[in-house]
Parts: structure tokens; C-alpha cells; sequence
């Protein structure tokens, strides 16, 4: 970057030097130095591809008017939460004699606002919105070259590969969401000659205050928690920012909060408040209730201690101290299938058919009684979809404009889940709201109550929701004014709900209530459509036009491994795989399976949650070693250790013998390989 403090017209002749030499094929390195190494990469790429750098950019075309209003449509969420920033942007630069850029993650310029002197300019080379300024359609620019390095990028005159863009200095920065994934590029484009060298730092503060808009804006709904180790930091751009969900599980946490508790992405929904903070999750939520400004001090579960301070969304009324953690809600993968419906965001239940005859059988039974006044019961292990299926039901009736309302019994203490399902008035108890709380069954009146796990549901309150069932009114507590409600039932349990009656622990004039019509979901072992899920879930993790597809060896693992934890299992082990492929790879092999696939050996009575249904005895045991690809389970083949040893081995090789980068591709840490390393 020493190259930026010469004189301006003495680098950019240096520059065209440098790029005339490149371009002629015998460059001396002493010649490139007065540019980046990011700028030489993009033109190696440029070269490549055989772009032509003597390209007149009015040579390439932009999207008509009903392809640049697709993609607005498509970008909506960014350009909602944008335009402010756009514009305040805009005024810090205004009479510079530039433009401000927003594009999409493939590069089409979805916004622009600059000077009218300037944008004539920009428009001789179709720098306006529908034009896409994709590297490999315009040669090395600051959009499109940030885009592919994911990195804040500045070009400046002759670093463009395109001769006719040799007049622009740009300065873009790449914005991405909650997820890691890429959304787009923010960019300021002015003449070469008014290079600022503190452009560069502006477009990439701005973006920052973007993704922690549109971070805050995706988990509004949420539990949010901002922190940092420097009290006056909390509020500001260096603070981390993390989304729960109302049990503590960990939804998300942008960069900074990454970046400062050295959290992995791919495994981060399998986290919660307790193993990131000490202290109950519970008693912080009533705290930041009461006074939402302010800040707490926390401990971290690895050492030192941050300020913290937690914004609790308005819904947010049940109280929730006490309230225990449990396993991190994952959508399942049917509910990835469902997106490809016409409707992803409204999923039916012929979206979930994915091939597997049990399935299809489920949902023809279920079709039969939509819009019905019959309650539904939906049977399968934890992890097989019946939160989805309950949600397509929903969506397939005449019920699907209105609410659908889910209430977790098995995730709510007892002395909570009645306020949450019956709601309270003001003043009911100690610590109850003073404006009261709207329960559940409320809440979905007009549309579908959902009751997942119910039979976990406390003996003393099945008889107020039986009562509620029977008479369509409820009776919130501490009132006496009966509450008409209108709701459409559905019930789910891995549970036998008949041995429970028989037990005493479930009563049976509630079971008969709720059992209208029962189906049952099976286990992703019993399922003959694996492949079809697996090219689901990896068509809809991976970044638009990357293909990636599984090994046979990988395939014929999958199809012979039990799959206790069922498709939440699968798309978390598919995750983790995705995450370790480097960027030149396509195939997901055994090295890219997580490790506990390798070594575990799983407990047979402990390796899955054993679902009995009605009128069967019980599902047969598994294997009790979980067979890498390549081993045979129960036969005399090769031993699982040998499999694990001989795939380090290969990982090793590939890698020249770079311990760190070989544990990174087998997703486990150093120390762990340096153990496996003394048994070879």
C-alpha cells in the first residue's frame, strides 16, 4: 500500500506500468509491488476467464426493468433496512463528485445515489442500478472483486482490468447477515483524481452500522444481549450481539461477538447462555425486564468477564425466571424442503413429501381431515419434523391466514407453563406484568394451537385444558370473565401416550380428546428418501451457484448409521461438513464429517430416544458402533480406529504435514489430533 502516497498521477502511471506488463506476461515483482496482492489476484483471475480488458463497458448490457425489480424483490430485506443509511452516507460525500453503491451478493447494483456531475460519467460505463459489476463480467472493481474476496476492497484508476474504468477510484465493502452468509456490497465510485485515502474506511464503518441494523432487525422477536469487555463500549460498533431464544438457546451473534468469545459458526445453535455466561439465564431476562438499561457484569465460562445489557422484545411478557435449557431447536429438515414450495415461507403438507412411503402416507391421512373439526396427533421420535408437519397442516386448511401459536410442554417448568397456556391478569401474582399477559390458547384463536411433547404436560393442569377443549372458553388466571376461543388442536409426543393413561400420568378422557386422528412420523433410519433430504438441506445451506454434492462412500455411511438424533442430526452433521470444505472442494468425503461420527461409540439403549407407537412392541436395537464409511457394522471388515487413523493419514498428506490446517478440515482441535497422531 506504499504506492497510495506517491503523488497521484505518478502511482497511476506506475499502475498502467505494472498492468501493461502483466498483461504482456513477464512482469517483474518490483513492478506489481506498487499495488495489492488482492488487486494482482483479481487480475489473474480476470486473465483466467479471458475477459478482455479493451471491453467498452457500454458494451454490456443491463437487466431490464423486470429482472432489476426481481432482484429488489429478492433484496427486499436489505433495501428496507438500507436506504437511511444509503442516504445519510450519501450526505457525508455529497458535492465530491462521486456515487454511492448498494449491489447484490451477485453484483447487480440494486440502489445508487450521486452527483449529477458525476453520474453521467458513471452511466458511460453502466455504473446505475440493473447493471451488474460481477468480477467476471467487468474485470477487476471494487465490487466485484470485495464480493469474491469478502473483504473490504479499494481500486483506484489503472488497478481497474478494464481499461474503460480507469477514470474510477472505488472503495466497496462486503455486508453480511446473522448467518455468515453474503448479502451484497456497499461501494463510493468517484473520479481517480479525488481519491481520498479515508473513503475506504468510511464504506466499511457504514457497512458495519448496516449488518448490525439488519442483525437486530432479523432477531427483533428475540432475546438480544449486547456486550463487550470495556463498559463504554457497550452501545457502540465494537459491541457483540447475541439472540437467543427465550429458553437461552443461542440463535446467532454477529462479528464482533464471534470474533470475541471465538465462537465457531457451523456449531453455534448447539450452544446456550450457560455455556457461554455463568449465571441463570432467567434471573438476567427478569432483570433486563425490569430496567432495560441497565448493564450487568458476567463472567465467561473460559475466563474474564464482559458488561452487558439485554433488550427484551415487547411480546416478551411470560416471566421467565428459573426457566432450564434444553436441547437447541434446529429447524428439521423437512422444513427445508418446504421452502421450495411456491410458498416457503407458508409450507403445505404435499411439500413435505419427499419420496418416503410412511411419510406420504402421513400426509394423505392428515390431508383428509384439514379444515375439519378434529384434532390431530402427530407420533415420532424427537427430531423427525412434527413441529414442520403441524405448521404445514396449518398452512393446508382454511385456518391459514390466522395464527398458528406452538407451546413446548416439555421445555416450560410447571409453574410457568399455566400462566403461558391460560395467560394471567394484572396483578395475578407476585411478579406478574401489572397491563397482564394474553396465554397461548388466546393467542391462537381464529387459527391452530399447537401443543408439542404433550404428553409432558403436568397431570394438574390436563384437566383446565380439557375443561378448555370441551367448553371454547378460557379463564385466564386470577379472573372470572370466560374468554370464547375458536382453535383448530394439534397435539405431538414421542411418548406412548397409551402406557401413560395406563400409568396415571396422562388422563384418558384428555387422550381420547386429542386423539381426532393420529399419524405418525417415521424415524430417519426407517426412511427411504435420505438422499432426497440430503440434497435438500445442502441445495439450501450452501451460497447460490455452488455446487456441492455427497461421495457414494458418504452416502452408503449415511444410509447404514442410526441417526438418533433423526433429520436434526443429519442437517447439523451436514452443517458442519459443508463448513469444512475449502473453497475449491465439491465433494463432501468422510474427512468432512464431524469427529464424533469417527470415534463415538454409540450406547444402543441411549443411542436414540426408543419411540414406542401404539400397537407396537418396540423398534429394534441399533448398532452399538457407528460405522465410518468404508467399515462394516457387525462383520469382520476393517476396524472403525483403522478407518479414523487411515483418514488422518490422508488428511495429513494432503495438507504437507500442517498439523493446524489437517485438524481444521477434520473439525477437530489440535490437541485432539496430536492424541490421535501417538496412536499411529
Amino acid at each position: 500500500m506504499s504506492g497510495l502516497v506517491l503523488p497521484v498521477e505518478t502511482r497511476e502511471a506506475r499502475i498502467r506500468e505494472a498492468r501493461r506488463a502483466f498483461l504482456d506476461g513477464n512482469p517483474q515483482k518490483e513492478e506489481l509491488a506498487v499495488t495489492t496482492n488482492n488487486v494482482v489476484k483479481s487480475w489473474q483471475r480476470c486473465r483466467q476467464s479471458g475477459l478482455d480488458n479493451g471491453v467498452r463497458g457500454s458494451d454490456i448490457g443491463c437487466a431490464a426493468n423486470t429482472a432489476l425489480k426481481e432482484a429488489r424483490d429478492r433484496n427486499d430485506f436489505l433495501l428496507s433496512h438500507s436506504r437511511g443509511i444509503l442516504n445519510h452516507l450519501y450526505e457525508q460525500i455529497r458535492s465530491t463528485g462521486s456515487v454511492v453503491i448498494l449491489s447484490d451478493s451477485t453484483g447487480m447494483v440494486l440502489e445508487s445515489l450521486g452527483d449529477p456531475e458525476f453520474v453521467d460519467r458513471a452511466n458511460q460505463v453502466a455504473l446505475r442500478p440493473g447493471a451488474s459489476w460481477a468480477e467476471t463480467l467487468r474485470g477487476t472493481n471494487a465490487v466485484g472483486t470485495a464480493l469474491v474476496e469478502q473483504r473490504p476492497i479499494e481500486i483506484v484508476g489503472s488497478e481497474h482490468y478494464f481499461d474503460c474504468n480507469s477514470f474510477l477510484t472505488c472503495s466497496a465493502s462486503p455486508i453480511f447477515d446473522a448467518g455468515g452468509r453474503l448479502l451484497g456490497a456497499l461501494d463510493i465510485s468517484g473520479d481517480y483524481r479525488s481519491h481520498q485515502r479515508h473513503t475506504l474506511g468510511l464504506v466499511r464503518l457504514t457497512s458495519q452500522i448496516l449488518e448490525k441494523r439488519l442483525f437486530e432487525a432479523e432477531f427483533a422477536q428475540e432475546l438480544l444481549v449486547f456486550f463487550h469487555t470495556g463498559m463504554e463500549y457497550v452501545g457502540t460498533l465494537q459491541e457483540g450481539v447475541l439472540s437467543f431464544t427465550p429458553d437461552g438457546t443461542l440463535l446467532a451473534a454477529n462479528r464482533p461477538a464471534i470474533e470475541a468469545l471465538s465462537l465457531n459458526r457451523a456449531m453455534m445453535r448447539q450452544l446456550d447462555f450457560g455455556m457461554i455466561f455463568e449465571g441463570n439465564f432467567g434471573d438476567f431476562v427478569d432483570r433486563a425486564a425490569r430496567d432495560p438499561h441497565t448493564l450487568s457484569s458476567l463472567a465467561l465460562r473460559h475466563g474474564g468477564r464482559v458488561f452487558a445489557r439485554m433488550r427484551v422484545p415487547v411480546h416478551h411478557n411470560a416471566p421467565q425466571s428459573s426457566m432450564p435449557l434444553h436441547t437447541p431447536r434446529v429447524e428439521p429438515a423437512p422444513a427445508r424442503h418446504a421452502r421450495k414450495c411456491e410458498a416457503p415461507e407458508t409450507p403445505t403438507l404435499s411439500c413435505l413429501d419427499t419420496g418416503d412411503g410412511r411419510l406420504r402416507a402421513a400426509v394423505q391421512r392428515a390431508s383428509k381431515v384439514v379444515g375439519k373439526d378434529i384434532p390431530l396427533l402427530i407420533l415420532g421420535e424427537s427430531g423427525v419434523g412434527k413441529e414442520m408437519f403441524a405448521k404445514a397442516f396449518h398452512h393446508s386448511g382454511p385456518r391459514r391466514d390466522k395464527p398458528f401459536v406452538a407451546l413446548n410442554c416439555a421445555a416450560i417448568p410447571e409453574n410457568l407453563i399455566e400462566s403461558e397456556l391460560f395467560g394471567y391478569v394484572g396483578g395475578a401474582f407476585t411478579g406478574a406484568r401489572k397491563e397482564g399477559y394474553t396465554g397461548k390458547i388466546q393467542q391462537a384463536s381464529g387459527g391452530t394451537l399447537f401443543l408439542d411433547e404433550i404428553g409432558d404436560m403436568p397431570l394438574s393442569l390436563q384437566a383446565r385444558l380439557l375443561r378448555v377443549l370441551q367448553e371454547r372458553i378460557v379463564v385466564p388466571l386470577g379472573g372470572v370473565k370466560a374468554v370464547p376461543v375458536d382453535i383448530s388442536l394439534v397435539c405431538a409426543t414421542h411418548r406412548n401416550l397409551p402406557e401413560a393413561v395406563r400409568s396415571g400420568v396422562f388422563r384418558q378422557d384428555l387422550y381420547y380428546r386429542v386423539n381426532g386422528l393420529t399419524v405418525t412420523l417415521p424415524a430417519l433410519r426407517e426412511r427411504s428418501d435420505i438422499r432426497s433430504l440430503i440434497e435438500t438441506i445442502i441445495d439450501l445451506e450452501i451460497e447460490p451457484g455452488r455446487d456441492v454434492v455427497v461421495s457414494e462412500e458418504v452416502h452408503a455411511f449415511f444410509a447404514r448409521y442410526g441417526w438418533p438424533g433423526n433429520i436434526r442430526q443429519l442437517q447439523n452433521v451436514l452443517r458442519v461438513a459443508l463448513a469444512l470444505l475449502d473453497d475449491d472442494e465439491r465433494v463432501i468425503t468422510a474427512t468432512h464429517l464431524p469427529e464424533e461420527l469417527f470415534a463415538i461409540e454409540c450406547d444402543s439403549d441411549a443411542s436414540s430416544e426408543r419411540f414406542e407407537s401404539q400397537g407396537s412392541a418396540s423398534i429394534p436395537p441399533q448398532p452399538a458402533m457407528a460405522a465410518m464409511p468404508g467399515a462394516s457394522v457387525g462383520g469382520s471388515g476393517e476396524s472403525l480406529e483403522a478407518i479414523e487413523l487411515r483418514a488422518i493419514e490422508r488428511v495429513l498428506a494432503e495438507c504437507q504435514g500442517n498439523v493446524s490446517a489437517a485438524a481444521r478440515r477434520l473439525g477437530i482441535s489440535r490437541n485432539t489430533l496430536y492424541r490421535k497422531l501417538g496412536r499411529m
